[in-house]
């Protein structure tokens, strides 16, 4: 059977003794003839699975962590500040990647630092939009993949945590990739983006309202932590050589950094309906951009 959700503490042993427990996929109660299955568990129930068992997998006292951005880290994020607050966890130093993120760990007392004073993380947990069998991700739904990335960049482990509908066949159609730009001369950075010969047939989209999501939620550009505009490139068919674009995508003058994280995920931990299952890259197959 599916294993219960991590960090549940009491409350989860109290679940227990009264015959109801919680599986990553599904409430249950136990009756007389077994596990009697009652409804789906939430995706922020499945969120938040993944984020506390990546925190309790690879966090240990002492280590300079990264902290990502998103809806599946702040999961992490919470972990992390439960942890130190019961001792369970000492002396943690968080690099975040973004300003909300910050505000977070500073609500949860945990101490935060940057890469100019902590140029080596132990760990880095975030999120991701996609992953691709070769464990390749598309980052940045919340306009944050430039911090995101010079951060986890940095990191000895980086452990992306998701749930099973952020797993794709080929990166492109199933979430669009961000793209953050300068803002002088944006439309003629848009139009040297799709031109690209490892992006062929993208469309370049401003994204308008907050950063913090791709869906039109105002009609002025939104602006990113860095104060850049964000391009969401959208495509019919995957990417061929995600490697190829990530590349040009960073030589072309105007894009600061692209949400393509080629090579760069150490471990990915996944909740499904079935569990929790984790993928590991291969020894030797990294790279950083």
């Amino acid at each position: 059977a599916p294993a219960a959700p991590r960090g549940a503490g009491n409350a989860g042993g109290a679940a227990a003794a009264s015959g109801c427990l919680a599986f990553a996929g599904f409430a249950c109660m136990a009756g007389a003839a077994g596990p009697v299955l009652l409804s789906p568990v939430s995706q922020d129930e499945l969120k938040k699975q993944v984020g506390y068992k990546a925190v309790d997998d690879f966090v240990r006292s002492g280590m300079v962590v990264g902290l990502g951005t998103g809806s599946t880290a702040y999961f992490a994020v919470e972990r992390v500040g439960q942890k130190l607050k019961s001792g369970e966890l000492k002396d943690v130093v968080a690099i975040p990647t973004s300003k909300r993120t910050m505000e977070q760990a500073q609500s949860l007392g945990i101490p935060l630092a940057s890469l100019d004073t902590h140029p080596v993380l132990d760990v880095a947990i975030d999120g991701a939009d996609s992953v691709d069998p070769q464990l390749n991700l598309v980052k940045g739904g919340g306009g944050a993949h430039f911090r995101e990335k010079i951060v986890e960049a940095a990191a000895k482990t980086f452990v992306v945590i998701v749930d099973a509908s952020k797993m794709c066949d080929g990166l492109g159609p199933h979430f669009p990739i961000p793209v953050e730009v300068v803002p002088f001369c944006h439309e003629h950075t848009a139009r040297a983006v799709e031109a690209l010969p490892a992006l062929k047939g993208c469309k370049a989209v401003l994204r308008l309202g907050s950063a913090a999501n791709n869906k039109r939620d105002g009609d002025q550009p939104a602006v990113t932590d860095n104060g850049n505009y964000v391009l969401d490139l959208q495509f019919t068919a995957p990417l061929k050589d995600p490697a190829a674009a990530a590349q040009q995508l960073k030589s072309t003058i105007g894009v600061v950094e692209h949400g393509l994280f080629i090579g760069m995920a150490s471990t990915v931990v996944i909740a499904g309906t079935d569990g929790i299952s984790v993928k590991k890259r291969p020894a030797g197959s990294f790279s950083k951009y």
